[in-house]
């Protein structure tokens, strides 16, 4: 091992030891200031003009620099009470009530006649409101207010606030949840994995405290880089996930070192030496994969980043001093109170006894067991390549929103409210030309059918920025309305704005995932190659040999195979979705590939390294790798066994959430963790180290570290598994 990776935690688990109080009350310190932090400093978050990319975000921009930009929009849509055709006198009545009941009110900048949907069904009022204001609770009473005055009709409200407004409540619900669940899910797995209520609860304890940390670091560090609103999501996600891993590896070796009848304090050095090294290893493979986020330029990648990175390097802090400063308090108590019936299924369990009879077939046949669980690897990521990705829309929001689903109805009775495009020309000479221009296009891209509505030009007050809007009747995500902005920005609009000086640009929704997509494309390979190459060099850099980091490197390819192909599975295909509670939209949302290979990667790194630094130990004792590598699968499977069931079920959690971004994090992560823990680090990792042999660890045989405290190898066992 690497003297300077193996004496950085022996110091700090030395240091901790001798001052448990002093390690103790450092670590409630921290956490007492982090919430104060979060109480006091208020967080920055990211805004609308971050995520300009291409010719879209040039779009806005003149839209902004204009003054063009549209108000934030509150509509009602009126309706008759059983559907059908709509009563225009008692609409008209009902949208006039509602004028002037919200004539006065603080806030409303404008309200519009009643508009009429072209098949007579519907009416829509739109009331726009002024900058900066953000509460419709007026305006969602004087709604209910009309309502209650007209029973033949119904009318429902929605709009970029409450849709923002009830999305942030469903995610807070739902992250509420999830905590709620976790954690006595999280103890339970503790409690079967040790026995004891108090060896249990440690993880849990120093997980929690880890994310309550990070959650009151990110407010300040939020001024230096926007924190986009789903980080908190984020935080919990992987915090629970390293910060019980974390010192359940920890813990599990200072105690299995005890048991071996050392006292306490050299157990403590132990684990610092082994599985503290395997923290610090393990910690940076997860730091170094994460920072390859930054690569992609983007705000809500960037902030997850961030987020991630500091929970994970808060865990690894808490690991290697807090942690050995309460064994070396609490001593055997540690192992207090005992659950009898667990604790004796443990001690009866003893090392290795289920992942032997797993490991025989593997070790006997080698060669079989690599090639059989390749084509399983190979057969579960094939559906990966024809994976499609597009952004969150309407049909992704949870359905039981009352918001989403009256502005469902809205876009429906409605085009232009839907999803469109937006031309915007700023001229430098004729700019009465321009307007005409516009008017050109907006014909020309109605003639083509594909075009449903064209708004009124709106021009700024200095008359040199005009913007034309042309709506669609389709969604956002549909394949066709990107086709048809394709169409406009090569054809319709160079034809229409020939000769018109200035520049233009064509925006909107579709126009904005086409080019982030685009932008995502050019560096998703850039990640890809940053993540990989991060990974092999920490591997490298930890065990000084080439076959390792780069065997590493391709199970982390396949694990990430597996995620991609279940997400293409499940949400493109359909394939459990039903059990999922969703229809599967046909895509996987765009950001999810991505994220979910940059914290695979980083996690499932936890146990393997762990696995692997063991299987070092056992060749550095002088045992041939062969028997390295049963004995240390043997060693670490329980330990491996439990980690992974705390990731599993702490995605699984997420699995269950309502928002379906959740659910694909959450889906994909625990299927490949679960895969990633069984198939690929029990058969195809011992199958290729053994194939391997002594060659795995060229150039440098291993050898124990100065003054470490190994133990000599077993004879009993190494004759026990020949």
């Amino acid at each position: 091992m690497s003297h300077a990776l193996t004496a950085l935690p022996l110091r700090a688990a030395r240091w901790s030891a001798t001052h448990p109080w002093r390690a103790i009350l450092g670590w409630l310190a921290l956490v007492a200031v982090a919430i104060g932090l979060a109480a006091t400093v208020p967080t920055q978050e990211t805004t609308a003009a971050d995520y300009r990319v291409g010719e879209s975000g040039r779009a806005d921009a003149l839209i902004e620099e204009a003054d063009l930009a549209d108000p934030d929009a509150e509509h009602v849509l009126i309706t008759a009470a059983g559907g059908g055709a709509l009563d225009r006198t008692e609409a008209g009545a009902a949208a006039t009530a509602l004028q002037e009941r919200l004539g006065a009110t603080s806030g409303v900048a404008s309200i519009s006649p009643p508009q009429w949907s072209g098949s007579g069904t519907a009416a829509l009022v739109t009331i726009e409101l002024e900058d900066g204001h953000d509460d419709i609770a007026p305006l969602a009473s004087a709604t209910e207010s009309v309502q209650r005055d007209h029973a033949g009709l119904e009318l429902r409200q929605s709009g970029d606030l409450s849709l923002d407004e009830a999305i942030g409540d469903r995610v807070a619900d739902d992250l509420a949840s999830a905590e709620v669940t976790s954690v006595p899910i999280t103890l339970v797995l503790m409690l079967l994995a040790f026995g004891a209520l108090i060896a249990a609860g440690l993880p849990v304890l120093l997980a929690g405290t880890s994310v309550a940390v990070t959650i009151g670091l990110m407010a300040p560090l939020s001024h230096l880089l926007p924190t986009e609103p789903t980080v908190g999501s984020m935080v919990v996600l992987i915090g629970m996930a390293v910060g019980v891993d974390y010192s359940l590896f920890y813990l599990k070796r200072e105690r299995e070192e005890r048991a071996a009848g050392r006292s306490t304090p050299d157990a403590i050095e132990i684990a610092a030496q082994t599985s503290g090294h395997s923290i610090l290893v393990s910690g940076g493979a997860v730091i170094a994969s994460l920072a390859a986020l930054y690569v992609m330029g983007d705000p809500t990648f960037s902030s997850l980043a961030t987020g991630a990175i500091v929970v994970v390097a808060v865990a690894v802090l808490g690991s290697i001093t807090v942690l050995p400063a309460l064994l070396a308090t609490l001593g055997r108590w540690v192992d207090r109170p005992r659950v009898p019936l667990l604790w004796r299924l443990n001690a009866r369990i003893g090392r290795g006894g289920i992942s032997s009879r797993l490991l025989g077939p593997v070790m006997r046949h080698p060669l079989a067991a690599l090639l059989a669980s390749s084509l399983a690897v190979v057969a579960l990521a094939v559906p990966a390549l024809g994976m499609k990705t597009a952004h969150a829309d309407l049909d992704t929001l949870p359905t039981d929103l009352p918001a989403v689903t009256t502005m469902k109805a809205i876009s429906a009775e409605f085009p232009t409210e839907g999803a469109s495009a937006r031309v915007v020309v700023r001229s430098t000479g004729d700019e009465a030309g321009a307007e005409r221009a516009l008017g050109r296009l907006g014909d020309a891209a109605l003639a083509t059918g594909d075009f449903t509505g064209a708004s009124e030009i709106s021009t700024s007050a200095d008359g040199r920025t005009s913007t034309l809007e042309l709506g669609m009747d389709w969604s956002e995500t549909d394949p066709r309305a990107a086709e048809t902005v394709r169409t406009l920005r090569a054809d319709l609009a160079p034809a229409a704005l020939e000769g018109i000086e200035g520049e233009h640009a064509v925006g909107g929704g579709v126009a904005e995932a086409l080019d982030y997509d685009q932008d995502q494309r050019l560096a998703l390979p850039l990640v890809i190659g940053t993540v990989l190459l991060l990974t092999m060099l920490m591997m490298y850099g930890a065990f000084r040999s080439v076959p390792i980091a780069l065997l590493s490197t391709v199970l982390n390819l396949a694990s990430v195979g597996v995620a991609f192909g279940v997400l293409a599975l499940v949400f493109q295909h359909g394939w459990g979705s039903d059990a999922l509670g969703i229809a599967a939209p046909g895509f996987v949302i765009h950001w999810i590939p991505l994220f979910v290979l940059v914290v695979l990667v980083g996690l499932s790194m936890d146990y393997h390294v762990f696995v692997v630094s063991r299987i070092r130990e056992h060749v550095a004792r002088g045992l041939p790798t062969r028997l390295a590598v049963e004995r240390g699968i043997a060693d670490t499977a329980g330990v491996v066994t439990s980690a992974a069931a705390v990731m599993v079920s702490v995605f699984s959690i997420f699995a269950t959430l309502s928002m379906l971004e959740m659910k694909m994090m959450g889906v994909g992560l625990a299927a490949a963790i679960l895969l990633d823990a069984t198939l690929v680090r029990l058969v195809l990792l011992p199958a290729a180290l053994v194939l391997l042999g002594e060659r795995a660890w060229w150039p440098r045989h291993p050898r124990p570290a100065a003054g470490e405290p190994v133990a000599e190898p077993d004879p009993a066992y190494a004759l026990s598994h020949r």
